[in-house]
């Protein structure tokens, strides 16, 4: 075979069974959405779930099509249009059905509320106060008692609101001790 010829037939025929690779694509897919699922969020990034999954898997399945591990062309492309298509129907299903939502987004985890921290709920995290305190640095607080809410979101990120003004909780004052 001359070194520019190009098998244009073995590129375009697909080497494995499509539907094997639209099964084998569609249980990976589920499989790392899961495992990413019950992962602690700050684990993950600043993607959604969903979004993550889709950027690891099209990168693989696109890079063996590119270099070559896929004989077939149609095999790499077969592989990212389900791995994309899942992507977008999680996305709709996400948007249209709450249930599908809870399960796909959780809802933001408070740290912080009223200046207290909420050590529970950053051990499910596993944040420790040093990484809490320099992301609230982050966002501009030096004082953990200047928090109102202080939460987790999906995508790792801290999101964080202070008390304004006059809002700030009155710490009560010790009981004074009786003299007798």
């Amino acid at each position: 075979m001359p070194l520019l010829s190009v098998d244009w037939e073995a590129m375009f025929t697909p080497e494995a069974n499509v539907i094997e690779i639209f099964v084998r694509g569609t249980v990976m897919y589920f499989l790392l959405v899961a495992l990413l699922r019950i992962t602690p969020r700050r684990t993950v990034g600043s993607l959604g779930i969903v979004d993550l999954v889709v950027v690891v898997f099209v990168a693989e399945a696109a890079g063996k099509a590119l270099g070559g591990d896929y004989v077939s062309l149609i095999d790499g492309a077969v592989l990212v249009a389900t791995l994309v298509g899942w992507g977008v129907a999680l996305d709709w299903a996400n948007y249209q059905f709450p249930l599908v939502a809870r399960v796909l987004s959780p809802p933001p985890l408070p740290v912080v509320r009223n200046g207290k921290v909420l050590r529970r709920n950053m051990r499910s995290e596993l944040l420790t106060e040093d990484e809490l305190m320099g992301m609230l640095r982050g966002q501009g607080v030096e004082d953990v008692s200047n928090v109102r809410l202080a939460c987790v979101e999906e995508d790792g990120a801290l999101s964080v609101f202070t008390f304004k003004g006059n809002d700030k909780p009155k710490r009560k004052a010790p009981p004074r001790k009786k003299v007798g």
